[in-house]
């Protein structure tokens, strides 16, 4: 299995960047998967940059229903005409972020809710023989804090997170769990992707929304350490962070994980 970061918000290699995710794995026999598609057409650009053709992905999936993750999304389904594209339910529902110059729509483009092409997805599912897609995840521990700041399917209501849904991939004796932010806490997710598989992961590639935490220096310290300690439980799994982890908050989790845990950037390739 190979997968390849496309968009991060930092670059391995000099390949554009911007604020978001896009992940390309190529199966063993030969699927290929597109995790999540940024906030514009640029992943579709960095994938010709790699030597990568989209035009070939057999199955798409938007994790939750930001516009950093699937911002791309009609860029994907101009330039691939054969993807079935799996999003839950709820993702075209408004979304908003809570900054300094007020509340902000961060949604999808609810014009693309009845495309032909799209599953909308609820429970648990899956997808041909490697692939299950989940978002019943439950519990509290080490919920991010900046969640806080996120609001839908109104205005004046805290996210649920409902909307967000997680990949395991099963393939040749390993098993990868992927997910883009983690709002409902990765402790939680990988918690519930351990129940469903019986075993904990072999890898785990997740987004950990720790930016904006808004945590007092003392507070945000042993809530690092806590996640951490958590992770570190499942001794025998290899973590990849990106995306809305922060170079910071890696830095910090680094320290304490040591090589259990990498920062995967843009143009990054994992080889598995």
């Amino acid at each position: 299995m190979i997968i390849t970061s496309l968009i991060d918000d930092l670059s391995a290699n000099g390949l554009p960047t911007e604020h978001g995710l896009c992940l390309h794995i190529q199966l063993r026999d030969g699927l290929q998967v597109l995790f999540d598609m940024g906030q514009s057409e640029l992943f579709w650009q960095n994938a010709q940059r790699m030597g990568l053709d989209l035009k070939e992905i057999n199955v798409a999936i938007v994790s939750h229903g930001h516009y950093d993750h699937g911002g791309g999304l009609v860029s994907f389904l101009e330039g691939n005409d054969q993807a079935t594209v799996y999003v839950h339910k709820d993702a075209f529902l408004p979304h908003y972020s809570l900054r300094e110059d007020g509340l902000t729509y961060i949604g999808l483009d609810p014009k693309l809710s009845n495309h032909p092409r799209l599953v909308m997805c609820d429970s648990p599912l899956s997808i041909q023989d490697h692939l299950r897609l989940f978002s019943d995840v439950q519990g509290s521990c080490c919920y991010p804090p900046g969640n806080r700041l996120l609001f839908g399917s109104t205005s004046h209501v805290n996210d649920t997170f409902c909307h967000e849904q997680n990949l395991i991939i099963e393939e040749g004796g390993l098993s990868v769990l992927i997910a883009g932010c983690a709002h409902r806490g990765i402790v939680n997710i990988l918690r519930r992707s351990t129940e469903m598989i019986g075993h904990a992961p072999t890898y785990v590639l997740a987004g950990m929304h720790l930016l904006k935490s808004g945590l007092n220096p003392a507070d945000e310290a042993t809530f690092i350490r806590q996640l951490a300690a958590e992770l570190m439980h499942y001794s025998h799994t290899q973590f990849y962070t990106m995306h809305c982890t922060g170079k910071a908050y890696y830095d910090k989790l680094r320290s304490i994980m040591g090589t259990q845990i990498t920062y995967l950037s843009g143009g990054d390739q994992i080889v598995l």
